[in-house]
């Protein structure tokens, strides 16, 4: 039961984020009758799941929202911003029983987390007061009440799975909320009991065909079998697809009503019907129509029937839950088997046996196959976390007094389910700060000649290997003066330092930095900023922000698609190795006098026609020695720009297991990880994204390349 109990948690809070999603989107749409149903729904499996599994706490309260939603779908209670507020504080009051009733302990409400569910449902109660529908039973839905102005039959055949009752479920209470959706003749078939000697007293032999009358849409009437509808043989099909009126036009046939519901076969009845004179051959035989005209007509038929055929088999997408905790050990465990297979196809490669370098080759397909599906599995879209902020900027302007909307674009992009888990407390900040000292009060902004609704735009592209997330708002902009006056303040800088604006505005990433006034519940510790930098390094990515005075401020999240694997290009200076991550690589090219030469201040390189800066290596990395006499050029693309590494050999492909840096390397930029190759030794990853903007950073050397040379 426990098990099942824990499922029932999981779905709830998926639940709880698509309602409070639902009631957002229906709050800028108030005439959505279609968020109003998918309201009114997850209500409803809350509810009856809840009661199902023992939650009874949780079932009473969600009854008394029902109620008031059953209100609204009515039309007999507006959507207005109090009502919002008050199925958003039901939320939240939901949450914290699913969250007590995760304790161990099952720790009771507090008197004052009491007080607050009392007085929620007070204000509740006088909501379906005002509507002058007050509802102290469960809602059955009135006479007069139907969907598109009539009511649908449903025929239902339930066939629960034999081990039911060992999971807790009593079959006969979701039949008892069948019947709270409207009419309902319910027939028991009793057919699969075996005899006394062969049964099985835990075992359920029953199913139930269940005929429903029910304005309700037919998601409604699936929501009650929502968590047993897996293990379970359950088919709900309308009675009346037709929208007229008149039932005399879709009564059916006998058989065609055995055959639905699988009573018997096509076959049977075929033959049963064989029996008697086919309408076709009675009629040809009594000369009223052409045997031409019969077989165009069964044609007909024929083909509608596979039409019909056609649209019932659509595919089916199952999903299957699985803990955390299980994908990031498969994870680990294709990262050894990455490693493993590196160092059974370099000794392959030593030893003179096509067999063995045959199953070295087959293992090494199998194993990137393995580990691209196990990449794929952990990859989901980033739009989950970007809804949940929704709420967030809701809160947070009314609470300021301002006028904000959030804009998203890209929610399909893709990332790591552990980049995803992590990044969502730097957006909040971010968020946060964007509301709170980028936008503007409205009379501020009409002042200035602006809408006086601020809008905060959240996108997320890819780029390459990474993803960038970037979060802009059109409020007053970072002013680089009282920014610098600040740092300088508390002592974070020298009066006399000299500094870019862009090194001025991160500044205000700093730990206890803040430019506000006063110290509010949103802002003023100087904690917000500094945590934003700490968990974006943590996952391995880097933050910029821009600002134009007066026009608003853009902070740039970059992050890697995974934490785990990616597909490199191997590189050699001198005795060193290093990884270059194979999607950034355009392509390597030889460097000669011919293609390669200094252009004034800088290294340039001839590639298709195309000059592209380079830089050595060996000269970032400051090593001794003389360079061979052939040297490669391994050619990036960051976003539009191209730019070359001169490194001395190109060793190849390489599946990398990424594996993190320790705090000794924290200043080292040029660094994004490390990897061990087949042979046991290190390979540290670049990144070629700091690597590039350092270089465009640094002064020229006498050379014409720019120099990196700060490093440890």
């Amino acid at each position: 039961m426990d098990e099942h109990r824990a499922a029932f948690l999981e779905e709830a809070y998926e639940l709880l984020t698509e309602l409070q999603d639902a009631l957002l989107t229906l709050e800028q749409s108030p005439d959505d009758s279609e968020q109003i149903d998918r309201i009114f729904r997850a209500i409803h499996t809350l509810k009856g799941s809840g009661q199902m599994f023992g939650f009874d706490d949780l079932a009473a309260f969600t009854h008394e929202v029902e109620t008031v939603l059953d209100q609204l779908r009515a039309g007999h209670i507006q959507v207005t911003r109090k009502l919002i507020d008050l199925i958003l504080a039901s939320c939240d009051h939901i949450k914290l029983l699913l969250d007590r009733a995760q304790e161990a302990d099952s720790t009771p409400l507090t008197p004052q987390e009491d007080f607050d569910s009392k007085a929620i449902i007070e204000c509740l109660g006088s909501l379906s007061a005002e509507s002058g529908r007050v509802q102290t039973t469960p809602p059955n839905p009135p006479e007069s009440e139907t969907v598109n102005g009539r009511e649908r039959a449903f025929r239902i055949r339930f066939r629960p799975s034999k081990q039911l009752f060992l999971t807790g479920t009593n079959p006969l209470r979701l039949l008892d909320e069948l019947r709270e959706l409207g009419e309902c003749i319910v027939m028991g078939q009793t057919d699969d009991i075996p005899s006394l000697h062969d049964m099985n007293p835990e075992s359920c032999y029953v199913y139930w065909d269940v005929l429903l009358t029910t304005p309700h849409p037919i998601d409604a009437v699936r929501g009650v079998f929502i968590f047993v509808e897996e293990d379970s043989e359950l088919h709900i099909q309308p009675l009346d697809e037709t929208d007229s009126a008149d039932l005399d036009q879709v009564h059916k046939k006998l058989g065609e009503i055995l055959v639905e519901r699988g009573d018997v076969s096509s076959a049977e009845l075929e033959h049963a019907l064989g029996l008697q004179r086919r309408i076709g051959d009675i009629l040809v035989d009594t000369r009223k129509i052409s045997r031409g005209l019969v077989d165009s007509a069964l044609a007909e038929q024929r083909q509608l029937e596979s039409l019909s055929k056609k649209r019932q088999a659509h595919e089916v997408v199952s999903s299957v839950r699985v803990p955390a905790e299980r994908l990031d050990r498969l994870m680990d465990l294709t990262g050894e088997l990455v490693t493993t297979q590196a160092r059974l196809s370099r000794i392959a490669g030593s030893v003179d046996h096509p067999e063995l370098s045959g199953v070295a080759e087959e293992v090494e397909r199998l194993i990137a196959e393995l580990r691209d599906n196990t990449m794929s599995i952990r990859m989901v879209p980033i739009g989950t976390t970007f809804r949940q902020l929704k709420r967030l900027v809701r809160d947070l302007s009314g609470e300021l007094g301002k006028d904000v909307t959030l804009v998203m674009e890209g929610g399909e992009t893709e990332l790591d389910k552990t980049v995803i888990e992590r990044l969502h407390d730097p957006l909040v900040h971010i968020l946060r700060n964007a509301i709170d000292h980028g936008i503007e009060s409205p009379k501020a902004r009409e002042n200035v000649s602006k809408p006086c609704q601020g809008t905060v735009h959240l996108r997320a592209t890819h780029e390459g290997a990474y993803v960038l997330v970037e979060v802009s708002d059109d409020g007053a902009g970072l002013d680089p003066e009282v920014i610098r006056s600040k740092a300088i303040e508390k002592g974070l800088i020298a009066p006399a330092a000299e500094l870019s604006e862009k090194e001025i505005f991160e500044l205000i990433m700093l730990p206890g930095f803040s430019t506000a006034q006063a110290v509010t519940s949103v802002s003023g510790r100087g904690v917000g900023m500094d945590v934003v930098r700490r968990g974006v390094e943590a996952l391995r990515g880097d933050i910029e922000i821009e600002s134009e005075r007066g026009s608003g401020t853009t902070i740039s999240v970059r992050l890697p698609l995974t934490l785990a694997i990616i597909d490199g290009l191997l590189v050699k200076v001198a005795e060193d190795l290093y990884v270059m991550p194979l999607s950034l690589v355009r392509e390597c090219v030889e460097l000669n006098s011919r293609n390669g030469s200094g252009h004034g201040r800088q290294n340039l390189i001839e590639v298709r026609g195309e000059l592209v800066p380079f830089l050595p290596l060996r000269t970032l990395f400051e090593v001794d020695g003389e360079p061979p006499e052939l040297q490669h050029v391994a050619i990036a693309e960051i976003g539009s720009q191209l730019f070359g590494l001169v490194v001395d050999e190109v060793v190849g492909e390489h599946q990398t297991v990424i594996k993190a840096l320790g705090r000794v390397y924290r200043g080292a930029r040029e660094f994004s990880g490390a990897t061990i190759l087949a042979d046991g030794t290190i390979a540290l990853i670049l990144d070629l994204q700091k690597i590039m903007e350092s270089a465009e950073e640094g002064e020229s050397d006498e050379t014409g390349m720019q120099s990196c040379t700060a490093r440890q």
